[in-house]
């Protein structure tokens, strides 16, 4: 589970694991993260991590579905 002070520390390249889904092997997925994390000083609670999974795929971990991500 990944919560704001958690996610200001995460650096560039840095690993994190899903806790349900799976890859093929059966080993977590697993996405890197590639970017700056974002946060808004209006909304203290929120931020934003821009994470890559895949060879093309790329998404964002937000404080709504951070209680699935698990840091490496």
């Amino acid at each position: 589970m990944i919560n704001r002070i958690d996610a200001v520390t995460l650096k560039h390249g840095q690993i994190l694991h899903h806790v349900t889904k799976l890859n093929r092997d059966n080993t977590p997925l697993r996405v890197r993260v590639t970017g700056k994390v974002q946060t808004w000083k209006t909304r203290p609670d929120e931020f934003k991590i821009p994470v890559k999974y895949g060879l093309y795929e790329s998404g964002y971990i937000t404080q709504d579905n951070a209680d699935y991500w698990v840091i490496a």
